[in-house]
């Protein structure tokens, strides 16, 4: 069973930068599918970045192209999201997930998530 753990939430103004990591228990070349994910207070659950773990692919969804990006660490077992330029539109509580096999683009099959931390952007 893996084990994802998340931190580097926070509050931060408008403009702000913020990384998050997310530190797997097992070597993350064994899940392929590293994602991250973010929730807004009555909104559902969507998918913001993902990565596969073995070519290193990344994906970054239109809303935080350009201002996000999602990276690995291998030796760490950890995958990051450096954030920067926040907006208010990006507070949310932000999730870590995995998916062992399968399109990394695929963010509906996720099956492992973190605990994640909360992100909050003032104006």
């Amino acid at each position: 069973q893996v084990r994802l753990v998340e931190s580097g939430g926070g509050s931060v103004q408008a403009g702000s930068s913020l990384r998050l990591s997310c530190t797997a228990s097992v070597n993350i070349a064994r899940v392929n599918c590293m994602g991250w994910f973010r929730q807004s207070r009555g909104q559902e659950r969507e998918g913001v970045a993902s990565i596969d773990t073995i070519d290193e692919d990344t994906f970054h969804v239109r809303s935080v192209k350009g201002r996000f990006t999602i990276s690995q660490d291998k030796a760490k077992n950890t995958v990051y999201l450096q954030m920067n330029g926040l907006i208010p539109e990006d507070t949310a509580v932000y999730y870590c997930a995995a998916r062992p096999r399968g399109s990394c683009l695929n963010f509906s099959e996720y099956n492992t998530w973190g605990q994640g931390t909360q992100v909050t952007v003032s104006s």
